[in-house]
């Protein structure tokens, strides 16, 4: 029960940051893209805001609605959570405000909610019985079992 509302909870925060992404905060956020981010994949501020925020749309539509893949879904949120987290870091050493962060104490402190979204994304993406992407209930019937 507590894995599912967390796994709804992480759901709703990244529609809701994906659409911020895409809409009324995309300002805000294209200005936190640091410089060598846009040199290195060869695009701009914007076309990675909006991509990020595709991709947080996805992520989070994903981790509800594909229960099978849960742990593939919970690993790829994860894995985005590191591959933004050096925006983050530039973000405090240059001190460059978005939306929510606009003090050197927020900036900062950020920093450190980025492994607690790690983990709450993989153990999210865990099934009900901590194993696999869907619990007992959701397995194929008539799977081998050991014997005894």
């Amino acid at each position: 029960m507590l894995r599912t509302v967390a796994r709804w909870l992480l759901a709703v925060l990244l529609v809701t940051a994906g659409v911020l992404h895409l809409t009324t905060l995309r300002r805000g956020f294209r200005i936190a893209v640091p410089d060598w981010a846009t040199r290195m994949l060869r695009t701009d501020e914007d076309t990675i805001v909006v991509v990020s925020g595709v991709v947080e749309v996805g992520l989070g539509a994903a981790l509800v609605a594909l229960p099978r893949e849960r742990t593939r879904v919970g690993a790829a949120i994860a894995a985005f959570f590191v591959a933004v987290f050096p925006g983050n870091v530039h973000q405090w050493r240059t001190g460059v405000s978005a939306p929510g962060l606009d003090t050197d104490a927020r900036r900062f402190a950020r920093l450190f909610l980025q492994p607690v979204l790690v983990a709450w994304a993989l153990w999210a993406g865990r099934g009900a019985s901590g194993a696999g992407g869907v619990s007992g209930a959701g397995r194929l019937s008539g799977a081998a079992t050991p014997s005894r």
